[in-house]
């Protein structure tokens, strides 16, 4: 007797809200095959982007949008009108991108009530995200009431971190009252792309000591051994670690006091300096884009080099205290916007750490397409890897995996 292999297609959705807008990928599941992907930006305003990919090209429109409700419902419209989906049914799951989970979630889970509680109470740690996200999370739930919605934290992968690496030499009643603490930022990219790197190389990841460098305007870097976390750059909040578009990174915290009382500035506004108007456009006095620092160096501007040389030298200094943490390091990924096109970052932050062993592969590394390449030659102690994000897909996977949709 013959069988006819039927092979089961399951639509999902992941989605990334933000203050003011939504992002989203169309994914057909398990091929991970992405069906459609766009953004609505600007929602609030009468000129709201709504872009959306079909066929290879963006289609963009600008119409109003009033909310995260509307966005939903002009998005969720758009995919039934453009026949990329015959009925909203086909969706069967929706993952959500959450930028704290705190100490309460070691991993991704299905919304409930207590969710959605907990990710509210932790708004004071991510007050530009957890709320969007939620306001995200509730559109989706109104419209599409019978589908699961799993959110996927940021802060989960690190949560594997010992102690010693994610507490603060501060009182300790601080942490048990206030839970103020290491949580780190940006974990699905670092989960995604250290798994991702091990397969590469045919290494599995129980067997590797790795560092993940997420490069972009927002930018952090993790130390993965045997495949968790053990150590990461960003702190209690994304202003901890290195300098990046327009965060300081870590200060002298005697910073803050000093500043206010000379400035006449409140705590709050110091701190939205440190947040807003600091890092790449802090010292450079141009712009928080690494792409017009570059530019302007080049003119010879040396802020703007300065600028860079800074944030250089701190990944540099944090892949060399991971380097002794982990006892030794077998890969070094670089990824995100800067990680994954900028060749001079890439070259100049391995240059820095030469010392450890490493020798760049100057041909390999000479390439702006964000492509899977390693960058380091033979010799190299330390192999170097250019290996893209894909975050939305860690969203699709667990997703899947925990609405139990296969």
């Amino acid at each position: 007797m013959i069988f006819a292999v039927v092979n089961i297609m399951i639509k999902v959705m992941a989605i990334n809200a933000g203050s003011s807008s939504l992002k989203f990928k169309l994914y057909d599941m398990p091929e991970e095959t992405v069906i459609t992907e766009g953004v609505v930006e600007r929602i609030g305003l009468e000129d709201a982007y709504y872009t959306i990919r079909i066929n290879g090209k963006k289609v963009k429109t600008i119409l109003p949008v009033k909310d995260h409700k509307e966005a939903t419902n002009l998005l969720l419209a758009d995919l039934v009108k453009r026949q990329i989906v015959h009925s909203l049914k086909e969706i069967k799951g929706v993952g959500h991108r959450i930028v704290q989970g705190g100490d309460y979630f070691p991993d991704s889970v299905l919304v409930d009530e207590n969710v959605i509680a907990r990710i509210d109470e932790l708004s004071a740690l991510a007050p530009l995200h957890n709320p969007a996200h939620l306001t995200g999370i509730k559109a989706f739930i109104e419209v599409l009431p019978d589908v699961p919605n799993i959110v996927v934290f940021d802060t989960a992968f690190h949560q594997t971190m010992e102690q010693e690496a994610y507490m603060y030499a501060l009182p300790y009643e601080w942490y048990t009252k206030h839970r103020i603490r290491k949580y780190g930022a940006h974990g699905t990219s670092h989960q995604y792309v250290a798994n991702k790197v091990a397969q590469v190389i045919g290494v599995p990841i129980e067997q590797l000591k790795i560092v993940t460098c997420h490069l972009g305007n927002g930018a952090s870097l993790a130390a993965v051994k045997g495949g968790k976390c053990v150590d990461t750059s960003m702190g209690l909040t994304p202003l901890e670690g290195i300098p990046m578009g327009t965060r300081s990174g870590n200060i002298d915290p005697a910073v803050v006091e000093f500043v206010a009382m000379k400035e006449n500035m409140t705590v709050s506004e110091v701190l939205y300096a440190l947040n807003h108007k600091s890092g790449y456009l802090g010292v450079s006095g141009i712009s928080n884009d690494s792409r017009d620092l570059e530019a302007a160096m080049q003119k010879g501007d040396q802020r703007s080099k300065l600028a860079l040389d800074i944030q250089y030298k701190r990944i540099a200094d944090y892949i060399g205290s991971y380097y002794v943490y982990m006892e030794g390091i077998d890969v070094i990924v670089f990824t995100a916007g800067i990680g994954e096109n900028c060749s001079r970052c890439r070259n100049e932050v391995l240059k820095r750490i030469k010392v450890l062993g490493v020798e760049i592969d100057e041909e390999a590394n000479n390439t702006t397409k964000p492509e899977i390449k390693e960058i380091t030659t033979k010799n190299s102690k330390i192999r170097g890897f250019l290996i893209p994000t894909n975050e939305e897909l860690v969203i699709a996977r667990d997703t899947v995996r925990l609405a139990k949709l296969i």
